[in-house]
């Protein structure tokens, strides 16, 4: 079996520093951090993934977080240009890794800016939260370079949430995961939402066939999707959570499957 590439990029020794918006400031154990790192690439690799390594950016503490640095839809991939200037550095090593794949590659240009934790793909839509990472600007580009690849871009306007994949993901099915009275996001722009009591329950990564990687820290929604016939795949990122990651942060899956 196998799927794809599955892009991830390993943690900075300076990861305690990593930006934070929403949540206060906790020690990071750095040492748990990269063990956990590994075992996450090891459940995509044994989930049908060909793991492949983005170049380590260690003067970036957020760099982990490869997601928000390249969306990937149709064939096509779209260099970001994320909204916190900080993290700009962290794009050559991801435009490298994506010319080695053999990917074709655009790029969101200034002013625009785009974290890719807010483009979320369901079907031939692609939702793009709008809030403090990623503006119109950023948006109008990636639907201009999507259009001719059969795919509608629709704006979701943000709540007090970091990106759209904070607060809702979905299911291989569509069904949207959103947690039960977060209000983080209007729900009524997408069709069939399904609300969780764990906040890390609403962030799912689809690997493919029934399996749907999901944090430690949602044991009852691991126990739901369990019960809708899907097969989670469980992995802990307790240290990328203190620093508002989350499954979806950590990786690029290169497929369109």
């Amino acid at each position: 079996m196998g799927y794809g590439t599955a892009l991830v990029r390993p943690p900075s020794s300076r990861l305690a520093e990593g930006l934070l918006t929403y949540l206060e400031r906790v020690p990071v154990e750095a040492g748990l951090a990269r063990s956990q790192h590994a075992d996450y690439r090891q459940a995509l690799a044994d989930s049908g993934w060909s793991v492949e390594e983005v170049a380590a950016a260690d003067d970036h503490p957020d760099s982990v977080f490869v997601e928000d640095t390249v969306v990937y839809c149709a064939g096509l991939a779209v260099l970001t240009r994320p909204g916190a200037p900080q993290r700009r550095g962290e794009l050559a090593g991801t435009e490298r890794a994506i010319t080695n794949a053999g990917v074709p590659l655009a790029r969101i240009e200034a002013p625009g800016t785009l974290d890719g934790g807010d483009v979320l793909q369901i079907g031939s839509t692609v939702y793009v939260g709008i809030g403090g990472r990623t503006s119109a600007e950023g948006i109008r580009q990636l639907g201009g370079y999507l259009a001719d690849r059969e795919r509608t871009v629709v704006p979701v306007r943000l709540g007090p949430v970091l990106h759209l994949k904070s607060a809702i993901t979905a299911l291989p099915d569509g069904t949207v995961l959103a947690e039960r009275g977060a209000n983080l996001v209007d729900q009524s722009a997408f069709g069939s939402v399904r609300e969780v009591d764990e906040s890390a329950g609403c962030h799912v990564v689809p690997l493919g066939g029934d399996q749907v990687l999901i944090a430690a820290s949602a044991p009852r929604t691991a126990e739901l999707l369990a019960s809708l016939g899907l097969d989670p795949v469980v992995v802990e990122i307790s240290e990328f959570e203190k620093l508002e990651g989350c499954v979806t942060c950590l990786n690029v899956l290169l497929s369109d499957r």
